[in-house]
């Protein structure tokens, strides 16, 4: 097995330790399959493309400089900083990954294994393509407008603060009468004239 020691991935700015020993760079559609009814076929609808995935397997050796475990330090300050709570997207720069067309990727897992008889660390790196979500302003703006249209034609004369109007303002602060079910009735004449009225 040949392994390329000055092979050269930088991951947020910071070049992987270590001996790589493979890359994997993946992509694949999306693609439904539909359910017919008498069909033995499943019709297949191509809806866009998932996000390119990245594996990368590294070695892990001692060196004169620091061991494999303070090497691995290194990649785990890059998978998630002291005081990260949720992963950013971080670029990404690999003659594999540039042929692809990625240049950002969030971390999404690190794992390493230790062998007994052998003095080195497996590291695997596993990467997902970021894709920024573009907004479309005018979706938002036309569906705003129409929001705001909406509320001035229901609220002619309403204040800005509440969208009430002032007439109905005075009427929630004064006294809106008593219910023809207890006015002036004790509790059993109450509950018949609520059996009287009509559904």
């Amino acid at each position: 097995m040949i392994f390329v020691e000055d092979q050269l991935v930088k991951v947020n700015g910071v070049v992987l330790p270590g001996l790589v020993k493979s890359i994997e760079v993946k992509e694949s559609a999306q693609i439904d399959e539909q359910e017919v009814e008498g069909s033995a076929t499943k019709p297949k609808q191509a809806t866009g493309y998932e996000d390119a995935k990245v594996n990368i397997e590294l070695i892990l050796d001692d060196t004169p400089n620091a061991t494999k475990y303070q090497r691995l330090e290194t990649l785990r300050a890059i998978f998630r900083k002291p005081g990260q709570s949720v992963p950013q997207p971080i670029p990404i720069i690999s003659e594999d990954t540039a042929k692809h067309g990625i240049e950002k990727v969030l971390f999404k897992g690190l794992s390493h294994k230790a062998e007994a008889k052998k003095q080195q660390l497996t590291v695997s790196l596993e990467f997902w393509e970021y894709v920024p979500q573009t907004i479309q302003t005018t979706k938002s703006s036309s569906s705003g407008s129409s929001g705001s249209s909406g509320g001035s034609s229901g609220s002619s004369g309403a204040t800005a603060s509440s969208g009430l109007t002032t007439d109905y303002k005075s009427y929630l602060q004064n006294g809106r009468g008593k219910s023809p079910a207890v006015d002036d009735a004790d509790t059993s004449a109450a509950l018949d004239r609520v059996a009287m009225m009509p559904y």
